[in-house]
């Protein structure tokens, strides 16, 4: 065993497959997005799902104030889109959104998409757990998932 530091706790936790997923909110006419790996299920009764960002990110005060969001499950097609919601300031004009029952935006073409509301927060350490209760959802069984696995997609 290694002594817990931050390069050694990362370096492990990168051994653990994990989706890529984008979530989005709209405010004041704005869309907002941040790639995110760290999303699970929650509850089945009801549908509930979570995920979590840093305190220090870019998008933390627009997905704290917001009441509906998005959240899109890229596809091995995707990376560029990843990468894109991955940088502090992602293009949004060649991106052609969808617009979901409660105004939320969705990416389309992705292996599954989430519309979800906000229910709760919980801060720990130095991320904020969002937990969503699941509105409307689809998926596509025809495409294959954007993996991430020792710091690289597959």
């Amino acid at each position: 065993m290694r002594k817990v530091n931050t390069k050694n706790f990362k370096k492990t936790l990168s051994k653990f497959s994990t989706g890529i997923t984008v979530i989005c909110v709209k405010k004041n006419n704005s869309i907002y997005g941040k790639t995110v790996n760290s999303f699970n299920s929650l509850s089945l009764k009801p549908p509930m799902v979570l995920f979590s960002l840093g305190n220090y990110s870019s998008t933390i005060k627009h997905f704290s104030k917001t009441r509906f969001l998005s959240i899109n499950v890229l596809s091995s097609k995707q990376k560029e889109l990843s990468d894109n919601f991955a940088s502090s300031e992602p293009k949004l004009e060649n991106i052609k959104f969808i617009e979901g029952k409660n105004k939320t935006v969705i990416i389309p073409n992705c292996i599954a998409n989430l519309e979800c509301e906000l229910t709760d927060k919980i801060k720990k350490g130095d991320h904020i757990i969002f937990i969503c209760k699941i509105l409307e959802l689809e998926s596509n069984d025809k495409l294959k998932p954007l993996v991430y696995f020792n710091s690289k997609y597959f």
